[in-house]
């Protein structure tokens, strides 16, 4: 299996609900669960050389769901900004795990969060009054913690919701390598691969400019090749409007985000891998160490040439998730 199937699930707001995209690979019969959900401006087909990791891992006996937060990928825009938070993210997460649970039973659930997704992990892994049908089994936290350099979040606000428009894939790609070196090294073809899932044909956004994609809006890549390139000009695959509440962040606030973090983080019972870039900005060494003896006392891989934040492209990226996952 070297494509995944694309699915939505309705999930509630206050203004008549929005769609969630998500990618499944795998066994859709299997009663394991691995959830794989992305970073702030990313979306669900950054996971695919760690799924398919996991589904051989597996021996097949796997579903492997990663979805598009909402605003981002195939998912539907939130009408209002303001939402664009952690905790709403967490409350669509539990909406597409009851969906699961309702298509074939649950019975052992993983998460596995980079950045923005691992802070969504600590809600879902660590608020003991969620309605899971099951407890998170085990939790990987990729590349991020309770707290969180301002600096590094200082460098991510320069270009979070500043939009693009690329001539062709290539461009595109260039263009978030410039913003994304600190992912490690890749090579053109893995980087292109990674990049193409992250534009939208121009022509597919809605006629009236609005915050939603049109409705029957495709991958960006055609039905027949899917290594063709997608026709230009191409814009990136998630809204802008994700970086009002980013930047509307106070000190105070931050203060408060990160005391709720930590207190979530010592709820989780499950056993938890803190994957870090060793050279990550996002992440200090005295945090990994704080998350390593307090909570759930986190076993922590670091991975050298690597920033914020690995993508588990890398073999080695993704043996170090499936070997706790399964061993």
């Amino acid at each position: 299996m070297t494509r995944p199937d694309l699915f939505f699930v309705p999930c509630d707001d206050a203004w008549g609900g929005h769609r969630m995209a998500y990618w499944q690979w795998g066994d859709p019969r299997s009663a394991h669960v691995v959830l794989c959900v992305h970073g702030l401006t990313r979306q669900g087909r950054d996971f695919d050389m760690l799924a398919q990791a996991i589904v051989a891992r597996a021996g097949g006996d796997v579903r492997v769901v990663c979805p598009d937060v909402v605003g981002r990928g195939h998912s539907d825009w939130l009408r209002e900004p303001a939402f664009y938070q952690v905790p709403f993210y967490a409350a669509d997460m539990v909406t597409l795990v009851a969906r699961l649970h309702a298509e074939q039973p649950v019975a052992t659930l993983d998460y596995v969060g980079t950045s923005m997704g691992g802070l969504i992990g600590l809600v879902v892994a660590g608020h003991r009054e969620l309605p899971l049908p099951v407890p998170v089994h085990r939790l990987v936290i990729n590349d991020v913690g309770p707290t969180l350099d301002p600096a590094a979040l200082q460098r991510i606000g320069t270009y979070v919701g500043q939009g693009g428009r690329y001539a062709t894939l290539r461009e595109a790609a260039d263009a978030m390598w410039a913003l994304s070196s600190s992912f490690g090294p890749h090579t053109p073809e893995q980087w292109l691969e990674l990049s193409r899932h992250m534009v939208v044909p121009a022509s597919r956004r809605s006629a009236d400019g609005s915050a939603r994609l049109a409705v029957d809006a495709t991958p960006a890549e055609p039905s027949g090749d899917p290594r063709a390139e997608p026709e230009g000009p191409l814009l990136l695959h998630y809204d802008p409007a994700i970086a009002v509440p980013f930047r509307l962040a106070t000190p105070e606030a931050a203060a408060q985000g990160e005391a709720a973090l930590w207190a979530l983080y010592d709820a989780i019972t499950a056993p938890t891998l803190l994957v870090r870039g060793a050279q990550s900005d996002l992440i200090t060494v005295a945090t990994a160490q704080q998350m390593a003896q307090r909570g759930p006392r986190a076993t922590v891989v670091e991975f050298d040439g690597v920033g914020h934040a690995p993508t588990f492209v890398d073999p080695a990226q993704s043996a170090a998730v499936t070997a706790f996952l399964f061993d």
